[in-house]
């Protein structure tokens, strides 16, 4: 029964998308159709063959020589704080992990990695690709097409930045496609840092997150067409990456020094984040327990998300701890809830329901990514600020739903 649960999801979250639609007549239901058979297939792909597992097993390998590289820099500037021998005996196992110095710095390996991938035009062509599929399969234009196939690698900024000459003539569901792709998937320089903190409670973590952020797309735009379908021609368009480097050793810098600034603003987002949620819990804790425990915005946000937790597949003993990750990664990031998800006890959540919330956790939907989108595609195309800002709130609600119907999809095929 509980394997089944994902359809009922997939009803409800399209439902959901259909009570927001701004003009329910001009909702082209072959192409919404053609979205989620898209998203059906690449899952069937990349989840159930057998030659998926061993595209997995490299990738898994891949994150494990990252983390090698990066610790071996951490040791060098850390040393024992970076993962270099400790002087002392650890008290007890992990005690001596912390996470600022050993996690985070992933974040700029990846980041100028991706940065000389871009630089050797490695990167673009494989969002050729992406954008190629998209367009002969959901009838997208060009435009569209590429900013939703790198949203798979970059950020809710850069991906736009792509195609930032035809922002100002795209129609205003375009537009908003645009916006629901950012905020349904996550960005390549944070994707090895969530693989390497979920990697000790899921096996094959990272290739799990890559077909998160994959599957995704189709669904986002999909969504995208329910809630503001598109009228008129579409906007066509080529990849148009920025140029920011003039060798690959200048690549590599800049990558850094972008990272440098996720990173810092990583750690500052968690340490307030962090800091909100437990001055809440202790306003909380002033009033009655119920049901002999006190209330915490963890258990609020999980009587909340519960019933939609349920719809994905997870068992209903599950679902109160699968809707507080739900509604920690909605009202603070997804960051906070793979750090959540990782120091759950085994018994709180099975194998399956972590696989089904890795899913539907992977994407940038959340108030903190919102106020970014905003001032970054705002400055791209002023004169459509006041529509951008008008649009900001649906699209948290789309990128919810399509990394939920991610996360549905997923608990129908394990």
């Amino acid at each position: 029964m509980e394997q089944y649960q994902g359809i009922v999801g997939l009803f409800v979250l399209i439902a959901i998308a259909w009570s927001c639609c701004e003009n329910r007549q001009a909702i082209q239901w072959r192409h919404v159709a053609a979205g989620l058979a898209l998203q059906a297939v690449l899952a069937v792909l990349l989840v159930r063959l057998p030659v998926s597992q061993s595209v997995f097993i490299w990738l898994n390998r891949a994150v494990l020589a990252l983390e090698q590289a990066t610790t071996a820099g951490t040791t060098l500037v850390f040393g024992y704080l970076g993962g270099g021998l400790l002087p002392f005996p650890e008290p007890f196992s992990g005690s001596a992990y912390i996470l600022a110095f050993r996690a985070l710095p992933l974040v700029l390996v990846v980041s100028a990695l991706s940065s000389l991938l871009f630089y050797w035009k490695i990167l673009p062509l494989i969002v050729k690709a992406g954008s190629w599929l998209l367009e002969r399969t959901l009838g997208v234009g060009g435009a569209l097409g590429v900013s939703a196939a790198a949203n798979v690698f970059v950020g809710m900024v850069e991906a736009p930045l792509m195609i930032r000459p035809y922002l100002q003539q795209m129609s205003r569901g375009e537009l908003f496609a645009v916006m629901t792709c950012g905020m349904s998937t996550i960005a390549g320089t944070v994707l090895v840092l969530y693989a390497s903190i979920l990697n000790p409670v899921l096996p094959d973590a990272l290739g799990h997150i890559l077909t998160a952020s994959l599957i995704s797309a189709p669904a986002a735009l999909s969504i995208a067409l329910l809630m503001v379908p598109h009228s008129g021609e579409m906007t066509t368009g080529r990849i148009d990456p920025p140029v920011t480097a003039s060798s690959a050793m200048d690549a590599v810098v800049h990558g850094t020094v972008q990272g440098l600034k996720l990173l810092l603003n990583i750690v500052a987002m968690l340490v307030v984040l962090i800091a909100l949620v437990s001055l809440v819990n202790i306003f909380l804790g002033v009033l009655p327990e119920v049901a002999g425990a006190p209330l915490t915005l963890q258990r609020l946000l999980g009587w909340g998300f519960a019933p939609l937790s349920w719809t994905l597949g997870v068992p209903w003993h599950e679902a109160v701890v699968a809707g507080s990750l739900l509604g920690t990664k909605t009202i603070l990031n997804e960051l906070v809830a793979y750090l959540n998800l990782a120091s759950l006890d085994p018994a709180e959540l099975s194998l399956r329901s972590r696989l089904i919330m890795t899913y539907s956790l992977c994407g940038f939907a959340n108030l903190g990514s919102l106020g970014i989108m905003l001032g970054g595609i705002g400055v791209m195309v002023p004169e459509r600020r006041e529509e951008i800002v008008s649009l900001g709130f649906k699209s948290i609600i789309g990128g919810t739903l399509a990394t939920c119907m991610t996360g549905a999809v997923v608990g129908l095929l394990v």
